[in-house]
């Protein structure tokens, strides 16, 4: 055994619990045998043995002989078939650890899609899948619901469902409930059920009126059709920013009791549609923060989801409220994909690590990434891949996680190729680089598409830097930075020129910015064909993923910023 075996085994991208070494080596062939062994006591972990005579694995459950096997396969990839002689024992920080994916913004993706990101996420010995969904499902008593956006049928979901049990994932519901109604009640039909018709410029508002009794009625027959196709005991309710309650038609009532007991009622309500159907309500826990004199009035079988997606944020660390109301809960991180093409990467890995850390101090349930879609859903699922990979990690074995090498062994496992990783990095802080550095999105996702006109007045373009366009545009302007990959699969291949395409947008919206900022109309006509060239290609790759669903509002920003 050499230092060098050692020190290849921190490339590992989710590192095991305990490695101890052993001399000599095994040629790997294929060949494995696997024990039934009570005395592992977590369902998910493993002992891997791998000897001069051959490779054998202990677990207590067939979950626990999978994970084992992840971890071979990456050790294979690492040593090149002949593996170092050791013995790993290895088991999960958290007992759930899931990925959360926006398919209500515009971009739905097709089953093939789901399935391949479900194999990728299980190698990174992620166990829950949950697809946020607003109206993206095909409802038989509202078929209006759903209608232009492409969305999932029942047997999509089951067929997604009995895919993800192979890999030991459960894919969970989650269907919003209360709040972010906004697209259910522009809606015609729904409309006299908003809060308040007309809030921020939303024909129905964004939230249900919880003092009408056809809400809750609506929201059943909802559950009626969607709810049942779970195998899962969790159910996640959203219920989330519900921004307009108590200030419209709820007001009255809310003046008299307060916006907190009136939005428990209405909570109260859709538990016990989830008992109705032997769920367990999962709940975002953002409202529940706000009026924390709710925290002791909930009843103990509801999951409280905290999220907070800057990497400082203060939901961050009111974990410890949620524990000392001993109910059970998930620290929720972001990747911070949204509102940006290429993310914001550092802010995303601070955010991960700080929850995890939170999280394993008092005792989470779970960690949930989550991945969002804001405004038309630009952002590609390739740029988000890292960020699953690295909640993962942080989900199974945090404290060993090597923040500063991670995006490195990301490219190395995922792409195999190390050199993606300096480009990735520069990518993910464009953010920065453009001279802001505001919460949860970035200028450049708006630069890109933003009306001429704006420039005289209130403008993104005027928030950002020329000294920091000037260096996004040398950056990416030059289509050799990126190293080219070797034959892969298409998923991989797809999210290489995700990341690519990601890395066009944020050069085009600084090209346009400066020339904005600097009167250059000239050279803004010039590069109409650059913007056709870029929207053709994000045509493409948006319909090799995703359904067409709301593909067209995007490409209308872009034929409109070519007039």
């Amino acid at each position: 055994m050499t230092v060098r075996d050692e020190r290849l085994f921190e490339k590992l991208l989710i590192p095991p619990k305990k490695v101890t070494f052993r001399q000599g080596y095994f040629q790997f062939n294929d060949l494995f045998k696997t024990y039934h062994d009570k005395a592992i006591k977590d369902s998910e972990g493993y002992k891997l043995k791998i000897l001069p005579g051959g490779v054998e694995i202990y677990s207590a459950a067939d979950a626990g002989t999978y994970y084992a096997i992840q971890t071979l396969k990456d050790l294979t990839a690492l040593f090149r078939n002949k593996l170092p002689c050791c013995i790993i024992e290895d088991w999960p920080d958290f007992k759930r650890r899931g990925v959360y994916l926006d398919c209500s913004r515009g971009k739905v993706p097709k089953l093939s899609t789901l399935k391949d990101l479900a194999i990728r996420l299980a190698h990174w010995k992620i166990n829950e899948l949950q697809l946020y969904i607003e109206n993206v499902f095909t409802f038989k008593k509202h078929p209006e619901i759903g209608k232009g956006y492409s969305p999932f049928t029942p047997d999509e979901l089951l067929e997604l469902q009995s895919h993800c049990k192979k890999h030991h994932i459960r894919l969970v519901g989650s269907l919003a409930s209360f709040g972010h109604f906004e697209k259910i009640l522009a809606l015609l039909k729904y409309r006299h059920l908003g809060e308040m018709p007309g809030f921020r410029g939303f024909p129905g508002g964004t939230t249900l009126c919880p003092v009408d009794p056809v809400s809750i009625k609506l929201v059943g027959e909802l559950y009626s059709e969607f709810v049942p196709l779970f195998e899962a005991e969790d159910f996640n309710v959203c219920c989330d920013e519900t921004w307009e309650l108590g200030k419209g038609r709820s007001k009255k009532l809310a003046d008299r009791i307060g916006t907190g007991k009136v939005y428990l009622d209405f909570l109260l309500k859709i538990h016990r549609l989830c008992q109705k159907y032997g769920k367990r309500m999962n709940l975002w826990a953002d409202i529940v923060l706000k009026y924390p004199e709710l925290l002791n009035k909930l009843p103990k079988d509801i999951v409280l989801l905290n999220w907070e997606y800057e990497q400082n944020g203060k939901n961050i660390y009111r974990t410890k409220e949620l524990a000392k109301a001993k109910l059970p809960f998930m620290v929720c991180p972001g990747t911070s994909g949204w509102l940006t093409h290429g993310s914001r990467l550092s802010n995303s890995m601070a955010n991960v690590m700080n929850f995890a850390k939170q999280g394993r101090k008092f005792g989470a349930e779970g960690l949930l990434n989550t991945d969002w879609g804001d405004n038309g859903h630009r952002n590609f699922l390739g740029v988000s891949l890292h960020s699953f990979a690295h909640g993962a990690a942080h989900s199974w074995n945090g404290k060993a996680v090597d923040n500063n090498k991670f995006t490195e062994n990301f490219c190395n496992h995922f792409f195999r190729q190390p050199s993606l990783a300096k480009i990735i990095k520069v990518l993910g802080n464009n953010y920065l680089t453009c001279g802001t550095n505001v919460l949860n999105r970035s200028w450049l996702y708006f630069a890109l598409v933003e009306p001429v006109k704006n420039i005289e007045s209130d403008s993104y373009i005027n928030l950002m830097n020329e000294k920091g366009l000037k260096k996004i545009i040398e950056q990416f302007s030059d289509e050799s930075i990126w190293p080219k990959l070797s034959k892969t699969e298409n998923f991989k291949k797809t999210a290489y020129e995700e990341l690519k395409l990601a890395g066009q947008m944020d050069c085009l919206a600084a090209k346009r910015s400066l020339a904005l900022k600097k009167k250059k109309y000239p050279e803004l006509r010039q590069m109409k064909k650059q913007i056709q060239k870029m929207a053709d290609n994000f045509k493409r790759l948006w319909l090799l993923q995703n359904k067409v669903s709301r593909l067209n509002d995007n490409l209308q920003l872009f034929r409109k910023i070519c007039e």
